[in-house]
């Protein structure tokens, strides 16, 4: 029997198995290399393609990874290498796949020496870009050559291009550029037509043989199995101990070569060759999958049991009383494990601990502790134990909820009368959620509940006032507790009162302004201060005066008016509620007093200067008039009953003219000697026959004028002489 076992260990022994080490530190195993190609292996041009390489791995640190090598293989050339210290899948990325990108994958995985490899998975990518065809003359003459080039956009890898001219295939080159350049000659007259294709190398071309002889090979089963028991294998309860042993069974091979792998999950328990053992104790967190993994060669047989293993005691969970708690307030904890096996366990061998120690309130019974909140938040885990199994609770935390303080009122903006405007209510402090509610004479009127922290800054109300002390009207107030609310204050804010009733007076009056003199313009409105008033001229784009006041009324003095300031003025009112113009008034600026004056004093001048000067006329013309001559003037003629030949007679002699002349009387007679009687002054005329002056027969006449001295009246009649016989007959 010695024999044979040497025998069989050495048979078993000349066997070589990838991806296992035995290590008195560490071990491990390399289960299965898996590739896959996403999303799918027939693509399209242009997909996204991801090769993911994963390695399933046992150790006996469990999730612990170990340091690997991935190796990736395309078309059996090593395409892409990398060492990653984590558990994570190997990713290739193609991004935007083209034809020449397919092929034949694999997946190589190297640790510490022992490597493992993937099945090859095949990447299908179909769709070519259309070629373009380009040539540097559309016309040439017989005997010449047209260079042509030919494109495939986008595409990569060894390429075949082919030219056709007439649908007939003049050449075919390799190329590793996308572009593709050639002569063509032409050789015969007319219309030919050029065109190109390309295609891509992936795999060598070749041609499929016949098929050979067939062989039958036949393949025998090994007769190793391996064995797995586990002790006790059934009515297992936590904490007990379980003893498992894996084991090969009918081996007639040599140990050499053999290894057998006892894991749970992704956890290597233990290792070795023929037979291992190992001792746990149960525990009822999950399914216990146990594998015996025998390996020689490339032979892997697995067998796979299930441990049941029966809850001792449930997770304790953790409560706190009452649900909601305020600062300082008392609370009770309770720790509680709702279900445990009574036939292996009295609850009285349950023990419960608060963690963290140091905080642990008093303990008031099994599972059951009090102590006041703390004003801030703090977490409490229960732990429950017995017969050497702990378990442990959720992290219950503990967040004392602060009272709500008196709550502010405020208004957001401004508050003007006739407009709504907005009043805010906050509480400085308080856990949410926070109730605000708007009181208007101690009734609600709206309720507004803050659940968010991002709504911190209070609950908003819209509201509006005719009068500015409606506002004192107004509370608020908060609770987030079935305790009493906090009310506030009453609410005390500037309400603005819009502007109105502008109106702009000047002093002095109006028909009192004049040059020189000041004015006073005064702007006034009701409303509420501030006030930012401004005086417009109109014509003006930039107002005369502009400032801003407390008052409702606004002065603006002119020291010394002109002519220029005359004009139409108004002002405009402004405050944060609105803005008022009052109605422009014409001011016209009058002439001075001492102006007026003048010109008065002128007219008057010029008056008297008129009536002296009417006045010395008027004595003058008397005085001319009284100097005046009254001259008579009487002619003789013949009777008008006088016959032609006395008329012819008469008409030979000259005519002889009588006017009497009366000197005026001196102005004074003591210088000037009164004289009486008449001067006659002779004057010679020369008539002619017709009545009329004939200056050629001219021989003169005598002119008589006699001279009154004593006659003081001014003769003013002065008839036309137009014939001497119109002359009047001369009075004594």
């Amino acid at each position: 029997m010695g024999p044979l076992l040497l025998l069989t260990h050495t048979l078993l022994s000349s066997y070589f198995f990838p991806g296992r080490v035995v290590d008195a530190q560490q071990s491990f195993i390399i289960k299965n290399v898996l590739l896959s190609i996403e999303p799918s292996a027939d693509v399209t041009r242009g997909t996204n393609v991801t090769v993911r390489c994963q390695a399933v791995i046992s150790s006996s640190s469990g999730q612990e990874a170990l340091s690997r090598n991935y190796t990736l293989i395309r078309n059996n050339v090593h395409l892409y290498t990398k060492t990653s210290s984590t558990s994570d899948d190997f990713l290739y990325q193609l991004p935007d796949a083209r034809v020449s990108q397919a092929g034949k994958f694999r997946c190589s995985v190297n640790i510490e020496g022992n490597r493992k490899e993937s099945e090859a998975k095949t990447l299908t990518v179909t769709g070519l870009s259309e070629p373009v065809l380009h040539l540097n003359k559309y016309e040439v003459v017989e005997g010449d050559e047209v260079t042509a080039t030919c494109a495939a956009p986008g595409e990569q890898g060894p390429l075949y291009f082919s030219l056709y001219k007439d649908s007939e295939e003049i050449s075919r080159d390799s190329s590793t550029s996308p572009l593709y350049e050639n002569k063509i000659p032409f050789n015969k007259a007319g219309t030919h037509r050029i065109h190109c294709t390309y295609t891509v190398f992936v795999e060598p071309p070749g041609f499929k043989s016949n098929k050979s002889n067939e062989v039958t090979v036949s393949v025998r089963e090994l007769t190793i199995t391996p064995v797995m028991v586990i002790s006790p294998k059934s009515n297992i309860f936590e904490g007990d101990r379980v003893n498992i042993s894996c084991s090969v069974a009918n081996s007639s091979h040599s140990s050499e070569g053999i290894k057998l792998y006892l894991s749970h999950g992704n956890k290597l328990l233990t290792s070795g060759v023929n037979q291992v053992n190992h001792s746990i104790v149960a525990l009822a967190k999950e399914p216990w999958d146990l594998d015996c993994r025998f390996e020689m060669g490339g032979v892997i047989k697995v067998t796979t049991e299930t441990l049941l293993v029966t809850e001792l005691f449930s997770v304790p969970t953790l409560t706190m009383s009452p649900a909601e708690v305020f600062e300082k307030d008392n609370i009770t904890l309770i720790c509680k494990s709702e279900r445990y096996a009574s036939e292996r366990l009295s609850s009285g061998e349950l023990v419960y601990s608060l963690y963290p120690p140091r905080d642990s309130p008093s303990l008031s019974g099994a599972g059951v502790f009090s102590r006041n909140a703390l004003q801030n938040d703090f977490d409490y885990t229960c732990m429950a134990q017995a017969k050497g199994i702990e378990k442990h609770s959720q992290t219950l935390t503990v967040r004392p909820k602060v009272p709500v303080s008196a709550p502010r009122m405020s208004v957001v903006g401004r508050a003007v009368v006739g407009r709504p405007f907005t009043i805010r209510c906050r509480s400085d402090a308080g856990s949410l959620p926070i109730n605000y509610t708007l009181l208007k004479d101690d009734d609600p009127v709206s309720t507004v509940s803050i659940n968010q922290h991002n709504q911190q800054l209070g609950a908003d109300f819209s509201v509006s006032v005719t009068k500015p002390d409606d506002v004192t009207k107004y509370r608020c107030e908060a609770k987030n507790s079935n305790r009493d609310p906090r009310v506030s204050a009453r609410l005390n804010t500037t309400v603005t009162v819009p502007l109105s009733n502008p109106s702009l007076r000047v002093r002095p009056e109006l028909p009192e302004v004049s040059e020189g003199n000041p004015m006073l313009l005064t702007c006034s409105v009701e409303g509420t201060p501030p006030v930012t008033f401004k005086l417009y001229r109109e014509g003006r784009d930039l107002p005369l005066e502009s400032k801003t006041v407390e008052q409702l009324s606004f002065h603006y003095q002119l020291e010394r008016l002109s002519k220029e300031h005359s004009g139409k003025y108004y002002c405009e009112a402004i405050n944060p509620a609105n803005k008022v113009n009052s109605e422009p008034i014409d001011i016209e600026v009058h002439l001075a007093f001492w102006k007026k004056a003048l010109i008065v004093g002128f007219c008057l001048l010029a008056l008297l200067v008129l009536v002296v000067v009417c006045v010395l006329y008027f004595i003058f013309k008397r005085a001319r008039v009284g100097r005046a001559v009254v001259v008579s003037v009487w002619s003789e003629r013949p009777p008008e009953a006088a016959t032609d030949e006395v008329s012819s007679v008469l008409s030979s002699e000259p005519d002889v003219e009588y006017t009497e002349v009366v000197h005026p009387q001196p102005v004074d007679p003591a210088r000037v000697p009164l004289r009486k009687g008449t001067d006659t002054v002779y004057s010679e005329l020369n008539n002619s026959p017709h009545g009329a002056a004939d200056p050629r027969d001219y021989q003169g006449s005598v002119e008589y004028a006699e001279l009154n001295g004593e006659q003081p009246e001014i003769n003013h009649y002065s008839p036309e002489v137009k014939d001497y016989q119109d002359l009047p007959v001369p009075v004594d």
